[in-house]
């Protein structure tokens, strides 16, 4: 077992970061704020910690105005990680939805020229942009983790751990959504249907 780090937008809400704000354009202009997330979860035992890059594809950040920055903000997020990791963990370059195939080939190529040793596409609830992310991810060389959010009626853990083992998940999990109870079951269910790391 792999502890990973935690949430980083309330982290940063309570570091300031205002409601409707992109935290991931923090790592341009708050970079101390960000590394303190970072150094907290290897302080308090991750084995692995993300990138504050969740939002940080273009059409995400288009929506504040600074779609070009998507290299800056994604490479920065690596270095800021990296530094408060210290050689003692590993740092992961974390991807959220919200993009398409060339958004997700965009990132990922950032986050590896920032110096990442994996990338986590997380909190995906349809299966085929995740899929797309996946494709995406896969071309840069690095290994994939693949985390979907179940519940509501979407596609169940079985389905969506065969079809990402199939298309090359390295480590398939869930994060987000039925709260922390119903974590249990899901990977008992993803582990049924793939080999794949939970």
């Amino acid at each position: 077992m792999v502890l990973t780090d935690g949430a980083w937008g309330t982290e940063l809400q309570a570091r300031g970061l205002g409601l409707g704000e992109c935290g991931d354009l923090w790592n341009l202009t708050r970079p101390a704020e960000v590394e303190a997330v970072a150094r907290s979860y290897v302080e308090a035992g991750s084995g692995i910690i993300l990138t504050n890059t969740f939002r940080a594809n273009r059409r995400a950040l288009a929506a504040y105005g600074a779609a070009a920055a998507v290299g800056a903000v994604n490479r920065a997020g690596a270095a800021i990680s990296r530094l408060a990791a210290g050689g003692r963990v590993r740092v992961f370059g974390s991807m959220g939805p919200g993009g398409n195939r060339e958004g997700f080939l965009e990132q990922a190529r950032a986050l590896a020229d920032g110096g990442v040793e994996g990338l986590v596409i997380e909190t995906m609830t349809d299966l085929a942009e995740a899929l797309v992310a996946l494709g995406a991810a896969r071309m840069v060389g690095l290994p994939v983790v693949v985390a979907m959010v179940f519940g509501g009626g979407g596609v169940t853990p079985e389905e969506a751990a065969r079809e990402l083992t199939a298309a090359g998940a390295d480590v398939i999990g869930a994060n987000c959504g039925a709260g922390i109870a119903g974590y249990a079951s899901i990977c008992r269910r993803l582990r049924a249907a793939t080999d794949r790391p939970i």
